[in-house]
């Protein structure tokens, strides 16, 4: 589950800790790093891509919110790597906001510029994963405290349980 960590901003950090049970961690990183399956099992998923500029890939995401609420979208860099740590193989993928002048604002979407993100992600001794994730975002404008009530109580755990299902189907797609 989710602890939130207030800060001097207001905003809140998440640091999850979970399993995945059943879903072995080099799928999980498969998954998550496969943005074109994800627009098949994520619900929020507005648009998604990958593209080049100048060298560096770089990946657009518009999330829904729900109404009266503007979507959100961001610009960011990730990368993933498998590490080997005292013989321990664990998954590494590290995001964060990049501005990029080839991608300007849109009109009533509401720009993150200030997104980071850490996931962690290693076997659970058996055929699941244990994963951490610190995750950080500004979202701008205000969102309603009932909004980050329900990310923190529903969103999460549910986003993990989509995750889950979504490490059973792609092994059937791929």
């Amino acid at each position: 589950l989710p602890i939130l960590f207030p800060q001097q901003s207001g905003l809140y950090e998440y640091k999850i800790f979970g399993g995945l049970a059943d879903c072995p961690p080099k799928l999980c990183a498969d998954v998550y790093m496969d943005l074109d399956f994800r627009k098949q099992w994520d619900q929020y998923v507005k648009e998604l891509y990958e593209k080049t500029y100048d060298g560096e890939k770089v990946i657009y995401w518009e999330v829904k919110y729900p109404f009266p609420l503007s979507n959100r979208d961001y610009v960011y860099i990730r990368e993933c790597r498998e590490m080997d740590v005292d013989g321990r193989k664990i998954w590494v993928v590290l995001a964060q906001s990049v501005s990029v002048p080839q991608c300007p604002e849109k009109p009533g979407i509401i720009r993150v510029k200030s997104y980071k993100q850490s996931l962690a992600i290693e076997s659970d001794g058996k055929t699941g994963s244990k994963v951490y994730m610190y995750y950080f975002d500004n979202p701008g404008g205000m969102i309603p405290s009932w909004l980050v009530n329900w990310a923190a109580k529903s969103g999460v755990p549910t986003f993990l349980k989509d995750m889950q299902k979504a490490c059973r189907n792609y092994s059937k797609t791929t």
